[in-house]
């Protein structure tokens, strides 16, 4: 491998086996175009002998055009000493025609005697005799040593018997696996230190992050002299995961100057990422490291004035490298260099206005201690804005709402909204049914709009949170409600605040659709400038 880091990805096998994860066939063919895309050397596709997802997504492999990444096929050692040329699982992995394969042995003393029953020459034999199988039929075989940091804590000797007996038969990488997360950084890298000693083969490196360490005995086994680097994006996988490429990936380049078999669009991280938790069906991680939403966003007024003159003063990188971008937040923490930063992002030069910008900190500041929160729910921040600016009124106005909740005799509930709304002096007199009063809201401010309106057809809400802010007064206790919406293209969070869910929540509603007719407006205005 000539000492390059050979990146290993297992997010279509071993992250599928993460909590709430289910991918379908075409799930995974198109994680392993983006892969192949970004500059992964291999993507290991599934477990062929275990289940027909895989064993169908291995069919479509073959049909289809990898650029840069090699697929790889997974699975275990022969079952019987005896039957290793008829071992279903070996043959399996034969059958999907990968160039190259993984296997896992069992690696800990307490596998091979309490879970296989085996004796240590039989467990070391069953290792040679598989490797030595799919090497005869030309594979390259990654061998997987399960469990290996616990077996060798426990007995170093049987361990490394069984290293050495996958190294005889020819296995072209061996990998040390932390299968069960608890190994310690400085652990791992004294071992590979002294592994390096003992096995002459190419060293890899698999952890799981059960003691929130994966990454960082990705690395220390890298640092020791492993040069191929097993993990998944996003560090998705069973229990708390496996170690996370989008840590590991930029800090071997970036950090430590390392350099990849092929050459990684790293500017593309992040887009990975999210593309990856969107398939999946989970939300993104915001606060993850290079490619979360929050990684670059700067809430405190000092600490944005400051990387308003140099990034660098509260940046580790530059957050482009990674595909990401820098954030200011807007929030009671906020001073005015978060005033004039947001601003600016909206096309809007405050430098000549200083007691405005004085005036809204302070206003923003009174909103944030009454339970508003602007950091997430920028078009409502906006609006403030451009509000203060005298450049936004609102496009309509509710004279009159009243919502009614149903319950017949099964105690299933029904609600009705009744809005009489003002636009350019027409007044608009409408109901709506709804699964709940917010929904019936929703639905009557929307039918009541329409007609003046119609691009309002477009905005759908996508996310809906609420949060009690004050427990102690019980059910009087304040809430602020967030809302996510979107039009298709884009989203937008809008924020409300009272002892009145319904209330907070029609603050948001209106924010909403006030925000996205704005949006329409300042279009249109652009098109026929």
């Amino acid at each position: 491998m000539n000492n390059q880091i050979e990146v290993f990805d297992t997010t279509l096998r071993d992250g599928t086996q993460g909590e709430g994860i289910n991918l379908s066939v075409q799930d995974k063919l198109l994680i392993a175009h983006r892969l192949d895309d970004f500059g992964i050397d291999i993507i290991e596709g599934g477990w062929p002998g275990s289940n027909p997802r895989d064993e169908e997504f291995f069919e479509k492999v073959k049909r289809s055009n990898f650029h840069k990444a090699e697929i790889c096929a997974f699975g275990s050692t022969a079952r019987s000493l005896n039957k290793i040329e008829e071992d279903q699982n070996l043959q399996a992995i034969l059958q999907t025609e990968t160039s190259v394969v993984t296997i896992f042995g069992k690696t800990w003393k307490l596998h091979s005697e309490k879970g296989l029953g085996i004796s240590t020459e039989e467990n070391a034999e069953l290792i040679f005799k598989s490797v030595e199988f799919l090497k005869k039929h030309g594979k390259r075989v990654i061998y997987d040593a399960e469990h290996f940091f616990d077996g060798y804590k426990d007995d170093y000797e049987f361990s490394l018997k069984m290293l050495k007996s996958a190294e005889a038969a020819g296995a072209d990488v061996i990998v040390l696996c932390d299968t069960n997360g608890g190994t310690l950084p400085h652990e791992v890298y004294d071992i590979v230190l002294k592994l390096k000693n003992h096995i002459h083969s190419p060293i890899g490196i698999h952890t799981h992050n059960d003691s929130e360490l994966a990454v960082a005995n990705s690395i220390a086994a890298i640092e020791a002299g492993a040069v191929q680097v097993q993990g998944t994006i996003n560090g998705v996988g069973e229990r708390c995961g496996n170690a996370n490429l989008c840590s590991i990936i930029p800090n071997l380049i970036l950090k430590l100057k390392k350099t990849t078999k092929q050459n990684i669009n790293l500017e593309h991280l992040t887009s990975l990422s999210n593309f990856v938790f969107e398939l999946m069906n989970l939300t993104p991680n915001s606060r993850i490291a290079y490619v979360g939403k929050s990684a670059f966003a700067h809430k405190g007024g000092i600490h944005v004035s400051a990387v308003l003159k140099d990034s660098r003063m509260y940046e580790h990188i530059d957050p482009k490298v990674v595909g990401n971008s820098q954030r200011v937040l807007v929030s009671d923490l906020s001073g005015q260099s978060n005033i004039y930063y947001k601003a600016k992002e909206l096309g809007i030069d405050l430098s000549d206005k200083k007691e405005l910008s004085k005036r809204l900190v302070n206003y923003i500041k009174d909103l944030e201690y009454n339970g508003f929160q602007f950091d997430g729910a920028e078009a409502s921040f906006e609006l403030l804005l451009r509000s203060e600016l005298n450049e936004f009124l609102p496009f309509f106005d509710v004279l009159d709402s009243k919502v009614n909740v149903f319950y017949d005799k099964l105690g299933i509930s029904k609600a009705e909204a009744v809005l009489k709304i003002k636009v350019d002096g027409e007044i608009e007199h409408t109901a709506a049914d709804g699964d709940g009063p917010v929904n019936a809201l929703d639905n009557a401010l929307r039918k009541a709009l329409l007609r003046f309106y119609p691009d309002i057809a477009l905005i759908k809400l996508v996310d809906y949170k609420v949060r009690v802010l004050n427990e102690k007064e019980g059910t009087a206790a304040k809430v602020r409600v967030i809302i996510e919406s979107s039009d298709g293209n884009e989203t937008w969070s809008t924020v409300g605040v009272s002892e009145d869910i319904i209330e907070a929540s029609f603050q948001a509603l209106r924010d909403s659709i006030n925000y996205k007719l704005f949006k329409f407006q300042s279009s249109k205005a652009k098109l026929t400038a």
